[in-house]
This record gives structure tokens, C-alpha cells and sequence, in this order.
């Protein structure tokens, strides 16, 4: 199969109906499918060739729909960017994958000349007037005549994916055209992920393989792309009411902005069926004010990684109305095999901790240019994802601990380490552990322990403003306390678990 593969079926099936909804502006399928297929000649005007990368530095829009679709429809690989990161990240990420053609929106047109001497073009897709350098999208469509899609599917490379490491750097997940079809099907088969011939409305960032999986199964199913440019509750509401949207990506953070405004109770939300959600379970009085805010929903929960295109578990609509199951990730989806192992690789008996390992067509390829790290994630068939977890005797997976002191901030990922990294580059920062805490807004907040060298001074706002020079602003830590001395283990390592348990004692989730 092969990711247009869906916009051939819609175009035979329904080519009047809408395919895109973006503001004041609709599309059928057949105006998309004639706007892809001459953006897919421009690009290969500009020298795009089967297997290149083309970047897109944006929010969300339905012209970030025809990118997807017209990268594809040459052969060519997508490198969608965190519209949240700090340019050095930006930088890295174009520069390590050699992405040559960049398009971007009005919201990021100021930021690509700072990146001109690693790109070979940039596409201006905005509703402005394209800036002097940048080529007008519209222009492009305009001038170039459709060409036949190349239909290029399977195991090719579809996307590199960056995702936050360790090390200081993203990391290129490479995933294929097969493993994003295979996780957005297994996962529609597995829990009424989207609504066959609905509305999925894209609030949470297109960028993301989250929301990008929802991309994925809807187009497959059929159905219509209703898309604002980015989250915002009452822009959420207005979406489901006015257009009626059906289903769609909200990790808990958003979810509890929509229940919580003052305008709630002005908007119909009664169309809204499917509730998709990630990043971390949903505290169960969230959850009953969420079914009383969305009355016709379901809410699926999946839990997975973007190495894993991205879905390993899913907790069903059926699981929640139960209401037994709601602390954990639920079961393994229909495309994946789970398994919870020790050290060596060992299946550990039901209810003991281990490390969730995952196995399936829609495991990635591996990292861009990285074998090593490949190596250490892929090993004997299985994805070792580094979570920390258990299964009980039903098959569902709790998760206890993250192995990479991994925060879920917002819905984001924010490895600890990379935010360490920044810190320890301020002149006054002896030593620091970043740990997540909670918060009622984001879920869990950056939260930083500092010991100060000697005769120095340093505010939280100093080390935050520090941060964020270096790395993307969500990762920079909202909040600080400073110490003299950090806890350590007998063999010097810092015990992160003596750190979080005063925040998260008594809290709604287990301390690791």
C-alpha cells in the first residue's frame, strides 16, 4: 500500500465531496487531488528527486495536507518540523536529513534565512505575499501542469520523524510508507479510532505523528480534514459546532482547557464521537467532566512512541465506559505484539515491572544516519521502547516509570537529560536534575533542582531565559528550587526518585 492511496479511492468514490476544511476555505476531492498533483510537478521542477527530503516548517493548514500528499506523490520523503523548536534544533534537523526544499507559513517566514545556506529553495505557503527569495505557492500550482502519481509504497522511506533524544539532539525516526499505513489501520480495527467517512479535525500539531496517524486512517477510511491552525479551545468548540467534526487528536492538557472555558456550555458538541488521546492516562475527574462536556463521544486512548508509527496500545471507548482499566494503556492493538521483558530480554511474569518491547510491521526503520543507536533500539525483532511498565493478567499495560526520565509536558516529550544539558551551560549551575512535576494546566511541568557553584547567584527566570537560548521554549524549566547537594545512589547516580516523591505523593499517579 501507499499513503496516496487513500485520495485515489475518495477521487473515485466521492470527487465533489469535501476533502479539506480550513477556515472559509473548502476543497473537494477533486480540486485537492488536481492541487497535489501540481505541486508534486513543482517540486519535481525543483529538482526533488524519488528518496530526497522535502521539509515543511508550519501550522497546521490544508496546504499542509497537499505537502503530504504531493511529497509523496513523486516518491520523495517528508520531514515535517516542530514548529516548536529553537532554530539550532531546526537547523539540525534540515541539516542532518539534507533537506534542500523548505516550505513554510507566514508564522515561521521570518526564521528560513537563517537556514538559507542549508536549503536549496523554500516555498513560501502562507496567505501573505511570498517574502523577496521564497517562491509563492500558489504561483507554483498555477504554473505547473498535474503529473501521475508515482504510487511509491511499501517498505520506502515515507518520513523521517525527529523526536527528542538524549543526547542533546533529535533523533530521525525513519518510517515507511507500510508502517504508518499498518499502525493507522491496525489501530482503526482496533478501537473506533476515526469515524469512516467523517470529520477528523486537526487541532494538535500536524507535525506529529499522533496527529499524523489520525491523518493516516482517516484518508484511508475516507472522510474530510477539517483543520485550524492550531489548538485553541474556543477555535476547537467553533470547529465541532460549525463543521461538525466527528473526531480528533487532544491529548489531556487540551482536553481539560475545553472542559474548564467559561464557553463551554455555548457550543453544541454533541457531533464529537471519537476522543483520541496520548501522552499520559486522563485522572478519572477529568475524564467524567470530559464525557459530560463531549456527551456522544468515546475516548480511545493510545499509547506508543513515534518509532512506533506511533501506536502499541490501545485503551477502547468500551475500556473507559467500564472504567477498571483507566490507569493503564490498555492492550496491545491488533498490528502490535507487546511484551514487558528484564534486562536480558526475558518475558517477566505478569504484574512485575519491566521494559515494554514492541514487534510489528509498523515498527521504523530505524534512526537517520545513526546505526548504533538503531542497533541499541532494535534488537532480535523488537523495539525496546525504554518505558518502564507491567502487564496484568488481562493484557493491559501500566506504565510506572520512564526509563529516559522522559516529561510529558502539554502532550510534548521532553527528555530530562537534553534540558540538563542546557542548564549545565550556565556559568552558575554546579550540578541540576530536571525532573517532571505536576500541574494542573500541562500535566506535568519542567521542573529543574539546582545546586549553585560557590559565590554565584541564579534566578528560576535566569535559568529558564538560559534555557530557552538553547533549546525550544516548552523544554526550558517553568519552575526551579535550589539545593546544596543533589541525592545520590552508592554507585554516584542521581536519584530522581527521592526528587519527585515530595510532588508526587498523594498525587494521581504512582511514584517511581
Amino acid at each position: 500500500m501507499y499513503l496516496t492511496q487513500g485520495l485515489h479511492r475518495a477521487l473515485q468514490q466521492r470527487p465533489g465531496s469535501p476533502y479539506t476544511v480550513f477556515g472559509d476555505r473548502t476543497r473537494t476531492v477533486r480540486e485537492s487531488a488536481d492541487r497535489v498533483a501540481r505541486l508534486a510537478a513543482a517540486l519535481r521542477a525543483l529538482g526533488v528527486a524519488a528518496g530526497d527530503r522535502v521539509a515543511m516548517l508550519a501550522l497546521n493548514s490544508d496546504r499542509f495536507h497537499e505537502y503530504l500528499l504531493a511529497t509523496w506523490w513523486i516518491g520523495a520523503v517528508v520531514n515535517p518540523v516542530n514548529i516548536r523548536w529553537a532554530p539550532p534544533e531546526i537547523r539540525y534537523s534540515l541539516e542532518e536529513s539534507d533537506s534542500r526544499v523548505l516550505l513554510v507559513d507566514d508564522a515561521f517566514a521570518a526564521v528560513a534565512p537563517m537556514f538559507a545556506d542549508v536549503l536549496d529553495v523554500v516555498i513560501h505557503c502562507g496567505e501573505r505575499p511570498a517574502p523577496d527569495g521564497m517562491l509563492a505557492y500558489e504561483d507554483l500550482l498555477t504554473t505547473h501542469q498535474p503529473i501521475e502519481d508515482s504510487r511509491t509504497g511499501g517498505d520506502t522511506l515515507a518520513g523521517i520523524f525527529y523526536t527528542g533524544g538524549t543526547t542533546g539532539f533529535p533523533k530521525g525516526v525513519m518510517l515507511s510508507h507500510a508502517n504508518m499505513i499498518t499502525s493507522a489501520l491496525g489501530s482503526q480495527a482496533g478501537g473506533s479510532f476515526t469515524v469512516p467517512g467523517g470529520r477528523l479535525l486537526h487541532a494538535a500539531p500536524m507535525f506529529h505523528l499522533a496527529a499524523l496517524s489520525a491523518w493516516t486512517a482517516q484518508s484511508l477510511v475516507g472522510g474530510t480534514h477539517v483543520i485550524i491552525p492550531m489548538f485553541e479551545p474556543v477555535a476547537v468548540m467553533q470547529a465541532i459546532e460549525t463543521h461538525r467534526a466527528d473526531s480528533g487528536v487532544l491529548v489531556p492538557a487540551m482536553i481539560q482547557l475545553v472542559v474548564d472555558h467559561p464557553a463551554l456550555d455555548e457550543h453544541d458538541l454533541s457531533d464529537f464521537r471519537t476522543v483520541l488521546y496520548g501522552a499520559s492516562p486522563i485522572p478519572a475527574s477529568l475524564l467524567t467532566r470530559a464525557m459530560n462536556a463531549f456527551p456522544g463521544a468515546g475516548f480511545v486512548q493510545a499509547f506508543g512512541m513515534t518509532e512506533l508509527s506511533p501506536v502499541a496500545t490501545l485503551l477502547t471507548a468500551a475500556d473507559h465506559r467500564d472504567g477498571t482499566k483507566l490507569r493503564s494503556g490498555g492492550r496491545a492493538a491488533p498490528h502490535a505484539e507487546v511484551r514487558i521483558v528484564d534486562p536480558e530480554g526475558r518475558e517477566v511474569p505478569r504484574g512485575t515491572v519491566g521494559e515494554v518491547v514492541v514487534r510489528g510491521g509498523h515498527v521504523m526503520l530505524g534512526y537517520w544516519d545513526k546505526p548504533q543507536e538503531t542497533a541499541q533500539a532494535l534488537r532480535d525483532g523488537w523495539m525496546h521502547t525504554g518505558d518502564g511498565a507491567y502487564m496484568d493478567e488481562d493484557g493491559y499495560v501500566y506504565i510506572v516509570d520512564r526509563l529516559k526520565d522522559m516529561i510529558v509536558s502539554g502532550g510534548e516529550n521532553v527528555y530530562s537529560a537534553e534540558v540538563e544539558n542546557a542548564l549545565a551551560q550556565h556559568p552558575s549551575v554546579a550540578a541540576c536534575a530536571v525532573i517532571g512535576v505536576p500541574d494542573p494546566e500541562w500535566g506535568e511541568r519542567v521542573h529543574a533542582v539546582v545546586v549553585l557553584r560557590s559565590g554565584c547567584t541564579a534566578s528560576a527566570e535566569d535559568l529558564r531565559a538560559h534555557a530557552k537560548n538553547l533549546i525550544a521554549g516548552y523544554k526550558a524549566p517553568r519552575s526551579a528550587e535550589f539545593v546544596s547537594e543533589l541525592p545520590l545512589s552508592p554507585a554516584g547516580k542521581i536519584l530522581k526518585r527521592e526528587l519527585r516523591r515530595p510532588y508526587w505523593e498523594g498525587a494521581d499517579r504512582a511514584v517511581t
